[in-house]
């Protein structure tokens, strides 16, 4: 396999991220002279308030209460991350390789990336000089000021998102009318997405320790996937995993700063 240059290192970083009951040591070869390019569009989501949440009756209890939020401006990834972008993380010797072997087949270079852990999500955005977004960012670019139920409106559209158990992944950006407010495609369906944020009860605090990225527990996952029903694929829908990945392609990311 080609491998491609690395950045010129500053150092090596070793740092533990506590999973469950075991404690993972990362090496981390991402303390670099510069960032690594990133290939991909970003979308900007401005400063501001926005209601984070649902008190729908229909909502699940960890999605209430609802409450305002205020995130300041951000930039976030357009597209899910592909498996050509986290091969190329690979070769360059800086991120694992995922169990699945999709990331280096090349007639699925640009499905998102999947059975990838909180871990190697991470390493890829620091990699690339971003970071995994909160739940509060992703929550805001998904539906906007509007309190949108999907990023598009309010019912679900079948043309729009993959989701309701398909045959699997599609290309990034394949449901081309399902665009959030600020442009982000496929924050309904396609794949879960990991967040930065650790699982804790609402309404939403980014100083409660949810956002430290040492701290042990499960982390927040977004968006629904293909191999979940329509519901799941609301914007206010959450679920959690312990950082390592799931068995089964439905799980990726995305990256901000």
């Amino acid at each position: 396999m080609r491998k491609r240059a690395a950045a010129p290192l500053l150092a090596v970083a070793l740092w533990i991220i506590p999973a469950g009951s075991l404690s993972v040591l990362v090496v981390e070869r991402a303390v670099f002279a510069w960032a690594v390019q990133d290939d991909v569009e970003m979308v900007a989501v401005p400063a501001g308030e926005f209601l984070m949440g649902s008190d729908d009756p229909e909502a699940d209890a960890n999605e209430k209460p609802a409450s305002k939020v205020f995130v300041k401006a951000f930039s976030i990834d357009k597209f899910e991350v592909t498996n050509t972008r986290y091969l190329r993380c690979i070769e360059a010797e800086v991120c694992t390789r995922p169990v699945g072997r999709g990331y280096d087949d090349p007639t699925k270079a640009n499905l998102p990336v999947t059975i990838i852990s909180w871990q190697q999500a991470v390493a890829y955005c620091r990699w690339v000089g971003k970071r995994l977004p909160t739940e509060a960012e992703w929550e805001k670019a998904a539906r906007g000021t509007e309190g949108r139920r999907y990023p598009w409106g309010d019912r679900i559209e079948a043309d729009r998102a993959n989701v309701g158990y398909t045959l699997g992944t599609t290309a990034v950006g394949s449901n081309s009318k399902g665009s959030s407010p600020y442009g982000a495609m496929d924050m309904a369906g396609n794949v879960w997405e990991w967040t930065s944020s650790l699982y804790k009860p609402y309404p939403y605090d980014p100083h409660d320790g949810r956002e430290d990225l040492s701290a042990k527990g499960s982390r927040v996952e977004r968006g629904g996937s293909w191999y979940h029903p329509p519901w799941h694929a609301r914007t206010t829908r959450l679920t959690a995993a312990g950082h390592i990945y799931r068995r089964i392609s439905d799980l990726g990311f995305r990256c901000a700063k």
